[in-house]
């Protein structure tokens, strides 16, 4: 389920290198002004050669964003102080190209305004059209991307090396290498409250705390130390709330991402494999655990809520990028046993569908976003989310359809499994005849009239054996001419349940259904009533014991020839199986 073989930049420019809209995934790549586009089920190892997002000139990209309201739309900021947008085709393919026909994708617009390199791009949480961007001349601007124009521009006195707007996106919290942080109104870009943050030389991060009029920074101390503060957006002037958090000593950017439903904080280490996760309650964070890995993450990213799997209680589908450029899905999932649906962890979520337009956002009007029940996406109502279950079914599927029909060589038969035989005591028919026996044998001393019409069927075997001792002189007389009409009828009811039996087992037991391996499974001999001479019962405890008696050696002479069908087809596939050895030998 990893995305592998990829070529990943190279720049040493603090930003996440990878993002996810759910549906798809973008990559900085490391070649000139290009990046990457995968879709999420094209899992596997990418080919040498793949398409390309080509467009920007003189650097590499520095950082990508998706539309969270159109998933096949995205910005791109690179070296070249520029920023372009990008439609992704309908019939894209990352995987599944033709290596001599590779065509890379153009933008389809551009924005000119920064003087100098643009690190970071950010779209507007509500407003449709809306992008933010932050740049090497210590600005961090908004445009109108229906009329292509810088609407605002928030400057600072040194680089911005992290920004986030707040849950509607009215307000924009910025950490600034001059170690100061400042919350901006995006509508009159006047600051609302600025103060010094963290102490240490590294770049700091920033991330809105959801609904809460919170946000939360990561970064260093003097110490070189990393830290965690929660702020007060109306007042960042008085410090962190309860001080800083210190995490460790490692030297890694801690890159922070928070789920509002569950109000978690996820904080992902650069350099290091660890994953932590806090609980934010009170203005205070509670360490829940860490998602621990040997294998050191370049960048993160976490996709939007609606495209997690409810059923298996995934709250977080984050995506890790490897040192040896791979990227790995990684699922947080709340261990509950029941199947039914979580409401505590899975309230409303944003629906990916805009609450403004870019002309009432930069009126000053403000909304919350538009947002979709968890609930309905769970039964199957709205949009359908893709998950880790969904693209093992969609792989195989879209390699059938892209790549060319492979001709697999002739593989031998599995070996047929011996037939089971039946087991007698599980039959109703005997467990019937046995209830019906102790019922007559609660009485003893019962006696059968004379009139009575029930007759016992006397086996082949049984007249042999009677002739052998000089039995009674019926054995030697013609079998029809003995046979009475109504003792056929008798015997013939009592045998046809039997009958149906064998006939079953013998169905079940056939366990090859090639018409050239299938033996024919003889009908049993001893199933067929045999037309010999009869005796009349004399007791009604011995009449029912000699006719369980012969039942019951009609069903094993059927299990011995049903036994025999099933050996004679074991040669059978035995032989067939060697001649397969000796066609793929010669072929090899």
């Amino acid at each position: 389920m990893c995305y592998e073989n990829l070529k990943v930049t190279i720049s040493a420019f603090d930003s996440n290198i990878v993002k996810c809209n759910g549906r798809y995934l973008s990559v900085n790549a490391n070649s000139i002004g290009a990046f990457l586009v995968i879709p999420v089920d094209e899992v596997g190892k990418a080919p040498d050669k793949v398409p390309m997002f080509r467009g920007h000139t003189g650097g590499l990209v520095l950082d990508t964003d998706f539309d969270p309201f159109h998933e096949n739309r995205l910005a791109s900021a690179g070296e070249d102080g520029k920023i372009l947008l990008w439609e992704i085709p309908p019939d894209y393919t990352f995987a599944h190209v033709d290596p001599d026909n590779i065509q890379d994708v153009a933008p389809v617009a551009s924005l000119a305004g920064h003087s100098r390199k643009v690190g970071h791009v950010v779209y507007h949480p509500v407003a449709e059209n809306v992008l933010a961007s932050s740049s090497f001349d210590y600005s961090v601007k908004l445009w109108n991307l229906a009329t292509r124009q810088c609407e605002r521009t928030l400057q600072h006195k040194d680089l911005v090396t992290s920004f986030c707007f707040n849950y509607d996106g009215s307000k924009i919290v910025t950490a600034s290498r001059d170690k100061k942080i400042r919350v901006w109104d995006v509508h009159t870009g006047k600051v609302l409250s600025e103060g010094p943050g963290h102490t240490g030389a590294k770049a700091p991060r920033v991330c809105w705390l959801g609904k809460h009029d919170r946000f939360v920074t990561t970064g260093f101390d003097r110490f070189s130390e990393r830290q965690l503060g929660v702020w007060k957006a109306d007042n960042v002037e008085d410090g962190p709330v309860g001080g800083f958090y210190s995490v460790d000593a490692s030297s890694g950017v801690l890159m922070p991402f928070f789920d509002d439903s569950t109000n978690i904080l996820f904080v992902a280490g650069k350099g290091d494999g660890n994953v932590r996760y806090y609980e934010f309650d009170k203005d205070e964070l509670y360490l829940i655990s860490e998602f621990p890995s040997t294998s050191p993450q370049r960048g993160y990213a976490v996709g939007p809520k609606r495209y997690v799997n409810v059923r298996e209680n995934e709250i977080v589908r984050a995506y890790k990028l490897h040192n040896d450029n791979m990227v790995e899905p990684i699922s947080f999932i709340v261990p509950r046993r029941s199947e039914m649906f979580q409401d505590d962890i899975y309230p409303d979520a944003p629906a990916g569908v805009p609450a403004l337009t870019a002309e009432e956002f930069f009126a000053g009007k403000t909304s919350g976003p538009v947002l979709v029940s968890m609930r309905d996406l769970y039964e199957g109502v709205g949009e359908p989310a893709t998950c880790v279950g969904e693209m093992q079914e969609k792989e195989p599927e879209k390699e059938q359809k892209k790549e060319p029909e492979k001709v697999e060589p002739v593989r031998p038969l599995p070996a047929a499994q011996p037939a089971t035989e039946p087991d007698l005591k599980n039959k109703e028919e005997v467990t019937t005849l046995l209830n019906k026996v102790n019922e007559m044998s609660d009485d003893d001393t019962q006696e059968v009239d004379a009139d009575d019409e029930e007759w016992q069927e006397v086996t082949k075997r049984e007249v042999r054996e009677k002739e052998s001792t000089g039995g009674e002189e019926e054995a030697g007389e013609p079998k029809e001419a003995e046979v009475e009409e109504k003792a056929q009828e008798a015997v013939k009811e009592e045998a046809k349940e039997p009958q149906e039996t064998v006939r079953e087992a013998a169905k079940s037991s056939d366990v090859v259904s090639d018409k050239e391996t299938a033996a024919p499974v003889p009908e049993p001999a001893s199933s067929t009533p045999v037309a010999s001479s009869t005796v009349r019962a004399a007791g009604g405890l011995k009449s029912s014991m000699d006719k369980l008696h012969a039942l019951v050696t009609q069903l094993e002479s059927a299990v011995d020839q049903l036994q025999a069908a099933s050996t004679a087809k074991d040669e059978r596939l035995a032989a067939l199986e060697a001649k397969i050895d000796q066609l793929l030998a010669k072929s090899a």
